[in-house]
């Protein structure tokens, strides 16, 4: 394991699943200013194991923004053809606890706009925000931000976000254009709960605590009356997690006890760890479950993985996470 504590925990991947990953490329290269990678080819194998789906065969791709990778996954039948999953509910919210989005950082929002607004115009691309939104000056934790929400063509969750000089990290004014990913929000019912999950056992630091209201957030969530706690979890460099606490009445729906790798509301953060073994047996007991048959080896298939031990779990609300070693 090259992992040490004074570099972990550290956001691999952000990843989810999608019924077209050919068009899912196209887009976030073409609208989004992102890079193709490479596409692998798993048959079961660890791979298989770690998401519960032996018998089935994966197409992951990865993409480049910044320092950061989206990973997308296709589930595969054993003749290649795709697995069936459920779409995404075409009326969900963003309180609804299967919610998560990426953060997309630009230098200039209106530049990134004019890029993404063909996809708009022809439908690939669905608006959430009713207009691009700047953090009015009374929120001092997030004054001056400006930001727009949409969703891509499998129905994920995006949000562009220009920061002002005095917000942010340093990275997010070097440079011009898209500049990379700073999180993944999630929507959770249960602040405290899910800061002794992401801090205390995954070994992230809040980063954050704020209450962000009124018609500003309203317009760019698309609620009406939102109230919306926002807890940000940072990794000691890198991407982060934040985590969305709606308040009534916009209270969610549960995240469905059955989704699977195949859903488009699958979604799942792959963190590196320290101590695999440790956070195994303590995450019982803070509120998270495992959904692999325990720690799983991938030393197989670890060159196309970049990774050799894995387990992959639900948080406290049932967002996917694949914890793992390299």
């Amino acid at each position: 394991m090259t992992g040490t504590a004074a570099t972990t925990p550290r956001v691999l991947q952000f990843g989810f699943s999608s019924a077209d990953a050919a068009r899912a490329v196209d887009f976030y290269c073409q609208s989004l200013g992102f890079e193709a990678a490479e596409t692998q080819q798993l048959d079961g194998g660890g791979y298989g194991q770690l998401l519960g789906l032996p018998e089935k065969r994966f197409g992951v791709t990865r993409l480049h923004l910044g320092e950061e990778t989206l990973e997308i996954l296709e589930v595969r039948e054993a003749d290649g053809s795709r697995a069936p999953g459920r779409a995404i509910p075409a009326d969900s919210r963003s309180c609804d606890l299967w919610f998560q989005h990426l953060c997309l950082v630009t230098s200039d929002l209106d530049l990134a706009l004019q890029r993404l607004q063909p996809a708009l115009a022809s439908g690939l691309a669905q608006p959430v925000s009713k207009a691009p939104q700047t953090l009015p000056a009374w929120n001092r934790a997030a004054a001056g931000i400006r930001a727009f929400k949409f969703r891509d063509p499998d129905g994920h969750n995006l949000e562009l976000l220009e920061f002002p000089a005095d917000k942010g990290d340093a990275r997010w004014h070097q440079g011009s254009g898209w500049l990379g990913i700073d999180h993944s929000a999630i929507s959770v019912a249960d602040t405290s709960r899910s800061c002794r999950f992401y801090d205390g056992l995954l070994g992230l630091r809040l980063g954050g605590d704020g209450l962000n209201s009124g018609p500003t957030q309203d317009d760019l969530d698309n609620l009406e009356q939102t109230r919306v706690r926002i807890t940000g979890h940072r990794c000691p460099q890198g991407a982060g997690i934040e985590c969305l606490d709606y308040q009534a009445p916009n209270r969610g729906r549960p995240m469905p006890t059955d989704l699977g790798p195949a859903d488009l509301a699958h979604w799942q953060i792959r963190l590196q760890v320290a101590d695999l073994d440790a956070i195994a047996a303590q995450l019982d007991r803070m509120g998270g479950r495992v959904l692999s048959a325990g720690v799983v080896n991938l030393a197989d298939q670890r060159r196309c993985l970049g990774f050799s031990r894995g387990l992959q779990v639900a948080d406290p609300d049932g967002h996917r996470l694949q914890l793992v070693e390299v």
